[in-house]
């Protein structure tokens, strides 16, 4: 048996592993009792120890070496053609996480495993009856072992850079201020444009054709929506999407996610509110983008560590682009309202189908981020990026992380939460120690246009597929150049081969003022 076939299977294990543990989490989230808490966390803890150890075993580094010798290290260079080959990319990848996992003890994966999976359970409970103090000594654990994770890790210059490199490698905090700060400096003219009408209450005021798009209310979603009826529509739009039942599910969950146990495997999770549409059909839209990408990974790397998402931001940018570039355009609900209506006639009965479009794109500051508009939805994860480092920095205690996220909002948003639940535990990442994981939503939308962009190029007609319910051919681009790729290269490494460019904001921006110049009015 060769080497690279060796490493296979052993890496295969620890995938099964990691897959089982996966199954655990889901079920947590979905249909445990509550009471099976205490034993979840031990049965948690448990497999990421086994699989910690089993990956960081000195055989596996052995392995490696013996594998990039078997292939050549030539092929491991960028512009090599063999630099695309399956097996090069399973060593340099796995390389580079076996060196990441080894520096973290055995010990210290099995404690945070099981501080967050207790962590989750407090985070629900609190999250149920609006207390932070529910959660706080749990969070507090959270970010101590987060802490020692990045000084096992370690640093050159920020405590926050080694947790950061493990949602989005490549990628320094330094550059995320640096680009946060260009980015709230653009945008936030273009909010105050949009929003200069918005009152402290929120908008109240509607008379059709509005003068500005910050004018428009609220009452074609301002109305009771069948929860049955809600969820059956979202589940025929993302199978319109291409999203495959007969591997893969929805369920509901305390906060939407997306995990997957293989290829043939895949879990959505929504939520769904009677008063609010679009809490579910969105979040729907935006987990199924994950599940897509997930269902799109070659066979062929099935059970080793390239069956995964070449970053979160890449990952976050699948999720974004059917939510938002495609489910919240004016050519996909040419097709969808009509089809809405029918699953809602009482309801929507009389609403314009231009009032319902323009509705579901209003901009105004909102508390929860999952439920904000597109244009301020990067506030929210700036202000989140800003705790987090002062967390990891000790310039913030967790005691104090109401009134700080409470302040946060005011300076960020001028709006202040009216409850923790609406506030500081509205997120479930924390809970689950994915600490570093939020500044990719931004950079999944910054991704998302640069990548819409550029398959528009060889897709014309692509809003005119979008206006008839046809995605198959914007899901087969999808499939071919980014997601059958998993981690064979990296974001930026894809990005390039799609002549994309650097990651940047401009096609972001870009989009957002001719989106909304034309929604508005205004010349924005």
């Amino acid at each position: 048996m060769s080497a690279v076939e060796d490493l296979k299977q052993r890496l295969g294990i620890i995938a099964d592993l990691d897959a089982t543990a996966a199954v655990l989490g889901w079920d947590q989230e979905t249909y445990m009792p509550p009471g099976a808490i205490e034993a979840r966390a031990e049965q948690l803890t448990t497999l990421a120890r086994l699989s910690h150890e089993k990956f960081t075993d000195e055989e596996i580094g052995r392995l490696l070496e013996a594998a990039a010798t078997e292939l050549d290290g030539t092929s491991f260079d960028v512009g090599n053609p063999t630099f695309d080959s399956d097996d090069a990319s399973l060593v340099r990848v796995a390389t580079r996480d076996w060196k990441r996992a080894t520096k973290i003890p055995a010990d210290l994966v099995a404690r945070l495993a099981h501080a967050s999976s207790m962590g989750q359970q407090a985070w629900q409970q609190a999250r149920e009856v609006s207390d932070f103090s529910v959660f706080k000594s749990h969070l507090e654990a959270i970010v101590e072992l987060t802490g020692e994770k990045a000084e096992a890790l370690g640093y050159k210059d920020r405590i926050y850079d080694p947790l950061l490199a493990e949602f989005e490698p490549g990628i320094s905090t330094a550059e995320i201020e640096s680009l946060f700060t260009t980015l709230r400096e653009r945008l936030i003219p273009i909010v105050q444009e949009l929003t200069e009408e918005t009152s402290s209450g929120g908008i109240t005021d509607y008379e059709s054709p509005p003068t500005a798009q910050s004018q428009i209310a609220l009452p074609p979603l301002d109305r009771s929506f069948d929860e049955a009826a809600q969820w059956d529509f979202g589940v025929a739009v993302i199978k319109d999407f291409g999203f495959d039942f007969t591997h893969g599910r929805q369920d509901r969950s305390a906060h939407p996610f997306t995990t997957a146990f293989s290829v043939a495997d895949v879990r959505l999770t929504t939520r769904i509110h009677e008063d609010f549409l679009p809490a579910g059909l969105f979040g729907t839209l935006h987990e199924c983008g994950h599940g897509l990408y997930e269902q799109g990974f070659a066979p062929e790397l099935a059970r080793t560590p390239l069956a995964d998402g070449a970053s979160l931001g890449l990952h976050e940018s699948q999720s974004r682009l059917w939510e938002i570039l495609i489910g919240r355009s004016r050519p996909f609900w040419t097709h969808y309202f009509p089809k809405l209506s029918e699953s809602f006639p009482k309801t929507l009965d009389g609403i314009d189908p231009d009032a319902f479009y323009r509705a579901i794109n209003v901009v105004r500051p909102t508390l929860i981020r999952v439920e904000s508009d597109e244009v301020t939805y990067n506030l929210h994860i700036m202000l989140r990026f800003e705790i987090e480092n002062a967390l990891l920095e000790g310039r913030v205690l967790v005691e104090d992380l109401p009134d700080v996220w409470n302040d946060g909002m005011e300076r960020y948003l001028g709006i202040v939460p009216d409850s923790d639940a609406n506030g500081v535990l509205q997120d479930i990442h924390w809970s689950m120690g994915a600490i570093g994981y939020f500044p990719t939503y931004t950079l999944g939308n910054l991704m998302s246009s640069q990548i819409f962009t550029r398959l528009r190029e060889d897709i014309p007609d692509l809003d005119e597929q979008t206006a008839s319910g046809r995605f198959g051919q914007l899901l087969s681009w999808l499939r071919e150049n980014i997601h059958r790729h998993g981690r064979k290269f990296t974001a930026s490494e894809l990005l390039d081969r799609l002549d994309c460019g650097a990651l940047s904001a401009d096609p972001w921006l870009e989009h957002i003022r001719t989106k909304y110049s034309e929604l508005s009015g205004k010349n924005l």
